[in-house]
């Protein structure tokens, strides 16, 4: 039994339950649940067999963005518009909520996921896509933390009306995407580098063939066969508990290579897998795509360098600026507005290096609500490609 149908046979032995219970309320004399307790009630046990029990009703709630337990009892819940309120218990003591996420873990994630003492951290993706993360044993009560993916299909026009870029940054980026570029999207976290990714990964030619590469799925393009037709999800792995059949982003990087893709998307890029992601970007893998966390756009270039300084290749400050100058085309830094919108706010065009430097020509950079705003011209031949690709350039110039 599949678990779309467990669950549909699960709903009708509830909804029995609850007429056999109506039956016998009316038989005693009884007034019976009314239409909207019973509703609550079936909806709770629902949550509880095949949901994720108390967290379900923010789940379902499509304007919920974070969800952070501290304990059973203290709950965080944060909303697309910025606002955080404090909301009443997830489950009735922590060690039923240590149980929910240890059946979670047993009946919604993908592989081995254990959570217990010997194995006391978890991450993984839940059905919609959202990511939990959750402890125990080394916190004082057990954590959950849970992040929503708002927009599981963003697209370029999408984010545009949400207020992410204006209508001169989206030709710009569908031109970066149709004329292969290589782009890194950075910013803090929650700042909407996965969403941005997603966006622009809508733009590229529903035909190609892309390989994504995540320590946890995220991105979940493989999930919209409407818009991409040619897509592998590859997932990194722990070791188990003997420390055997860990799968590294490295390893996979590497083996994304190997399977024929138009374009590699790395969802978050943490460690040694720079280097192998920034050799593909310059060995026929152009139209790439990864995320990273740093705090500006001229950032980005100092972090890879330390990721590819403490990988095992050991690379020097004067290779890894070469082969961040090489592979890269465009930086884009995500970053939240003063009226709490996650925008865009700076873009930076790699144009070669000097020494242990990058070179960068930053093409937008922060306003004053630091939002993006034209800032310095793009190189002739950026230009030229761009246009190719469909960029109408005297309106782009224009506007």
């Amino acid at each position: 039994m599949s678990p779309q149908e467990r669950r549909k046979f699960g709903q009708e032995l509830i909804t029995e339950a609850l007429d056999s219970h109506v039956r016998r309320a009316l038989d005693s004399g009884r007034t019976p649940l009314d239409p909207t307790g019973e509703a609550q009630i079936a909806r709770a046990v629902d949550n509880a067999l095949f949901g994720l029990g108390g967290f379900q009703q923010y789940l379902d709630n499509p304007l919920v963005e974070n969800i952070n337990a501290n304990a059973y009892d203290d709950v965080h819940v944060r909303y697309a518009d910025g606002t955080e309120r404090e909301v009443g218990p997830v489950a009735s003591s922590d060690e039923e909520l240590t149980e929910l996420v240890r059946t979670a873990a047993a009946l919604l994630g993908v592989g081995e996921r254990r959570f217990d003492p010997g194995s006391p951290t978890l991450e993984m993706e839940l059905p919609d896509g959202s990511r939990l993360v959750a402890t125990m044993a080394v916190s004082r009560h057990p954590a959950v933390s849970i992040r929503r993916h708002r927009f599981p299909t963003a697209t370029l026009d999408e984010l545009r009306r949400t207020g992410t870029f204006d209508r001169p940054m989206q030709a710009f980026l569908s031109a970066a995407v149709a004329a292969r570029k290589n782009i890194v999207i950075v910013g803090a976290t929650g700042s909407g580098k996965t969403t941005l990714a997603r966006a622009m990964a809508s733009a590229v030619p529903r035909h190609e063939r892309i390989i994504t590469v995540e320590e946890q799925f995220e991105l979940g393009l493989d999930r919209d066969r409407s818009t991409h037709a040619n897509v592998l999800a590859l997932q990194a792995r722990r070791a188990n508990i003997e420390g055997l059949g860990a799968v590294t982003l490295s390893d996979l990087v590497r083996t994304a290579l190997g399977m024929s893709p138009s374009r590699v998307i790395v969802g978050e890029v943490k460690g040694d897998e720079c280097i192998p992601m920034l050799n593909a970007m310059t060995q026929g893998n152009d139209g790439s795509l990864c995320t990273l966390h740093a705090s500006s756009s001229q950032g980005a270039f100092s972090r890879l360098a330390s990721f590819a300084a403490q990988a095992p290749e050991r690379l020097s400050a004067e290779a890894s600026a070469l082969l961040i100058s090489e592979a890269l085309h465009f930086v884009v830094y995500m970053a939240v507005t003063r009226d709490g919108i996650r925008a865009i706010s700076s873009v930076r065009e790699v144009v070669g290096c000097e020494g242990i430097n990058v070179i960068s020509n930053e093409v937008y950079a922060p306003g004053i609500d630091r939002r993006a705003v034209r800032a310095n011209p793009l190189r002739t031949e950026t230009l030229d490609d761009l246009e190719a690709a469909g960029l109408d350039v005297e309106g782009w110039l224009l506007s």
